[in-house]
């Protein structure tokens, strides 16, 4: 058996390589859900319009957006999937959308309602269809109430509206962070992957698909689910903590070199005498005012000052190498490109390499399942590289497809 060979049957044993896929989705979200399930052998045909296509392939050129010679963000969420270029407005696409419907395990879309009530893409549109179908919805604010119309993004809906951008601050002089893309919808796609596999799991019993959903709230409401839980138990967040407050060994540090690092030693018994024998003072561990958690806690100011005035001392490798040796409990401030070279990353290979991109790598989706492989990352499809292929699958003639093609209501 060739390589070639040997890559393609181990394709057609992905856990879900029986799988077909139709994503009727824009941004980042919906996209990542579907890239996700790519990864593990599902073919994705990603619907998108002609001649523009998924408005998420201009996001790149948005201002603030660090500029690359390729469209990264397009890469990333679209990896694995083949495009077919439909104009859903056409009178002539409903006919093959059906088509894929029926031949369709998942539909996925994060289509505002009212633009699936006008396409006809709702739950009642598209389940008569295909009994089996499993309807994934993903909406900004849920699937009920006053606000489930409403557009949004994860910056507003997850990062904003959830409370997590007000919680990050410093302190309360602070302004509220923006976050990075992608930030809430990369988890949400997690949460929506999850669901979907649950609704297969489902049918597999029953022989029935249905509809399941998420939305960038509900997500955001569980990132931060620790302090809202604490507001259900009433727990009072009148008092934002400043720097040092949060006691000397829970505090971020600067090195000689300005790398930033986090100190958790939470189990502090155990760990405040490796602290303080790994910088030179072991002396601190009979000092009065260090002995016992309440004396550090009163003398947290003299602690933080003697601390800071260590680490500046040295670049953050020698207290990375110093901190591992000792068995402390910390984080370093990471910046994007340290993962480049960094040996905990490819030991378990977060970032791959796209197949024929020359040595490009990717950043993996995070769920592992033992003994059974990925799909190799392929690139991310121009507009409309599959559609002549994919309509040739659902019976079109050539003829047929040019037609199509002619007339704008699908493009290849």
């Amino acid at each position: 058996m060739s390589a070639t060979d040997q890559a393609d049957s181990a394709e057609a044993h992905r856990p879900l390589s029986r799988f077909r896929v139709l994503e009727l989705t824009v941004a980042r979200a919906g996209p990542s859900a579907g890239r996700t399930l790519a990864d593990w052998g599902a073919e994705v045909i990603k619907i998108e319009p002609p001649v523009t296509g998924d408005s998420y392939r201009q996001l790149i050129h948005v201002p603030g957006m660090p500029p690359a010679e390729r469209d990264y963000f397009w890469l990333l969420d679209n990896r694995n999937k083949e495009s077919l270029a439909l104009d859903l407005k056409h009178p002539d696409a409903r006919p093959v959308l059906e088509a894929l419907i029926a031949r369709a395990d998942v539909f996925i879309t994060n289509f505002p309602g009212p633009i699936r009530e006008k396409l006809k893409l709702t739950p009642d549109d598209v389940l008569p269809l295909n009994e089996r179908l499993v309807y994934a919805s993903l909406t900004p604010y849920g699937e009920e109430g006053p606000e489930k119309d409403r557009t949004g993004y994860d910056a507003t809906a997850w990062w904003a509206r959830s409370g997590l951008m007000d919680s990050v601050r410093a302190n309360p002089d602070t302004e509220p962070a923006i976050s990075v893309p992608g930030m809430g919808d990369h988890p949400t796609a997690v949460a929506l992957f999850g669901a979907i596999i649950a609704a297969l799991y489902r049918r597999e019993k029953t022989g029935k698909g249905g509809v399941v959903s998420t939305s960038l709230l509900a997500n955001g409401l569980w990132s931060n689910g620790l302090w809202m839980q604490a507001v259900l138990c009433d727990a009072d967040f009148s008092v934002r903590l400043r720097r040092g407050q949060r006691g000397a060994l829970t505090e971020l540090y600067k090195c000689r070199d300005g790398r930033w690092f986090m100190l958790a030693l939470l189990n502090y018994l155990r760990e405040w005498p490796l602290l303080a024998n790994c910088v030179g003072h072991p002396e601190w561990v009979e000092d009065p005012r260090f002995a016992t958690p309440e004396a550090r806690k009163e003398n947290t100011p003299v602690l933080l000052k003697l601390l800071e005035e260590i680490f500046v001392t040295a670049d953050w490798p020698e207290w990375r190498e110093r901190f591992t040796e000792a068995g402390i409990t910390f984080g370093p401030i990471a910046q994007p490109d340290d993962h480049l070279e960094c040996r905990q990353v490819a030991a378990n290979n977060m970032l791959p390499e796209i197949a024929g991109g020359e040595g490009l790598r990717t950043v993996d989706s995070p769920i592992r399942l033992a003994d059974e492989q990925k799909a190799v990352p392929r690139r991310a499809p121009s507009i409309g590289e599959n559609t002549r292929r994919i309509l040739s699958h659902i019976g079109l003639a050539e003829s047929d497809i040019e037609r199509m093609i002619a007339s704008g209501a699908a493009a290849g």
